[in-house]
């Protein structure tokens, strides 16, 4: 089984719904492959959020039995000319009510993965710091530093130098950031340490403008292709018009 396959199979393989062969052929797969194994185990999360945050709207039982009314034709008179009203006006409130679940529990789960992400950034910001780990190429130059990261990245970032600003490029590395590798752009702003990290512009795991996590500072913008998240223990305000302004830059 290819990657194409398996990547149409993939929502119904976490349902259960595929039969032995083909689902021991994904399960092989799976064990071979880890950007498919990375996109199914996003499936199962966001299953395992949706039960657990979504709410979940229960008929009552007086519902429960007009509705076995209607279905088996034990009804009266009366109700088999309403049964038809009665089931379109429960229909469109049932309808109204799928929608209103669909909406809470689509920005919960968007919320929340947002905030998975801050605090995914704030921690790679953390373990660089600590480990020492900061660059992997150590360069002012943007076009040092831009080559070696598109080297090793399927997208090619934009990288700014903005010593107008009082931040200062000293380079850059490669981050593993919401399952996807990401270039990690390096900036000194007076004896602070700043990373920004960049990726295509993505629905999924969209942090908000401006957070404080853990006493770092999380700041994010978006250009015409991009999307940046800055982290740093800078102020809220200089960290936002910083990352404003590479982004306008893109």
């Amino acid at each position: 089984m290819n990657c194409n396959e398996a990547s149409a199979l993939a929502v119904a393989y976490a349902d259960g719904e595929v039969d032995g062969p083909r689902a021991e052929a994904i399960k092989e797969h799976l064990a071979t492959c880890a950007d498919c194994a990375a996109a199914s185990g996003a499936v199962l999360a966001l299953r395992s959020r949706i039960r657990a945050e979504v709410p979940v709207y229960r008929a009552s039982p007086a519902l429960r039995a007009r509705i076995m009314s209607v279905a088996t034709g034990d009804a009266s008179p009366k109700v088999s000319r309403e049964r038809w009203r009665w089931l379109f006006g429960g229909a469109a409130a049932g309808c109204a009510a799928t929608v209103l679940a669909w909406i809470v529990g689509t920005t919960l789960v968007d919320w929340r993965a947002g905030e998975d992400l801050a605090a995914e950034a704030v921690a790679m910001h953390v373990r660089a710091t600590l480990g020492d780990h900061r660059v992997e190429v150590a360069s002012s130059d943007q076009h040092t530093v831009k080559p070696w990261l598109s080297a090793r990245l399927d997208y090619s970032p934009p990288v700014r130098d903005v010593p107008d600003m009082g931040f200062v490029l000293v380079g850059g590395r490669l981050d593993y950031l919401d399952g996807k590798h990401v270039a990690t752009l390096v900036y000194r702003y007076r004896d602070h340490v700043v990373d920004v990290f960049v990726r295509p512009q993505s629905t999924r795991g969209t942090v908000t403008a401006l957070r404080t996590l853990r006493g770092f500072n999380v700041a994010r913008a978006t250009g015409p292709a991009f999307e940046w998240v800055a982290v740093s223990d800078v102020s809220a305000d200089v960290l936002s018009a910083f990352v404003q302004r590479l982004s306008k830059d893109e």
